[in-house]
């Protein structure tokens, strides 16, 4: 709960709030909550505060800092933390860290939450075609957007390319090279599971999408919603769009 009186100060404030009156807001909520792994809670209050010391997180996850420093060293190693020196007085510089952009994605955005509504509301509005309509639309942005990053590229290297995009967004893609000259991709993890068992159009239109990059025939043989352990795609070499 906010205190109202720190609620009223900062609406008092100009659209640059007062750094010192910032620095006076409650930190208990760095604390190390219930069940949660040191490393969690080491990403979780560097978060909250945008930047912390060893030294600071150790006190504020009541670890020691010979721990934080071995987890702040594995997650610098996996490109979860990144670090700056920070000189204070006479004394020898402190590294002060901070999340990575890839970080970003170990908390929850809210995301599938408002996509869900959206599609709620068309579907409301114009049932199940109005939903296929706003996805194809979403589909044909996405190719448009994404098709720069396949240009002279060989069949090989677009299969890559598609695996680490889809990797990049929760799928868990890969892909493997097939001994006739073709391709296997696939996803070991559906990152819209949730929206995809009541709107299957998403389902539709991913091997769109995939085929739209790749410029070859694609074809899914194993299916997720199906209770497959993979939606895995063949991709046919010798079948251009």
């Amino acid at each position: 709960m906010c205190d109202n009186t720190t609620g009223s100060q900062f609406r008092a404030q100009s659209a640059k709030p007062d750094i010192a009156l910032v620095k006076k807001l409650p930190t208990r909520i760095t604390k190390r909550l219930p069940g949660e792994s040191a490393r969690q809670g080491v990403l979780r209050v560097v978060k909250l505060r945008g930047e912390a010391t060893a030294a600071e997180l150790s006190k504020a996850m009541k670890i020691t800092y010979t721990a934080v420093r071995r987890h702040l060293s594995s997650l610098q190693h996996e490109g979860l933390i990144t670090s700056r020196s920070h000189q204070h007085g006479a004394g020898r510089p402190v590294y002060k860290y901070r999340l990575t952009e890839k970080a970003s994605a170990s908390f929850p955005a809210g995301y599938d939450g408002l996509a869900e509504n959206l599609l709620d509301t068309v579907f409301e509005q114009s049932g199940h075609p109005g939903i296929m309509d706003l996805l194809r639309l979403n589909n044909n942005r996405l190719i448009a957007n994404l098709s720069p990053r396949f240009i002279d590229k060989n069949l090989r290297e677009r299969v890559e390319e598609v695996a680490r995009y889809f990797a990049d967004n929760g799928y868990m893609s890969n892909w493997t090279a097939l001994p006739d000259g073709n391709f296997f991709l696939y996803h070991q993890n559906c990152a819209i599971y949730k929206l995809a068992v009541r709107y299957r159009q998403l389902c539709i239109l991913e091997p769109r999408l995939i085929e739209s990059l790749l410029g070859v025939k694609v074809t899914r043989q194993q299916y997720i919603l199906k209770n497959e352990p993979m939606c895995g795609y063949f991709v046919d070499s010798k079948r251009p769009l």
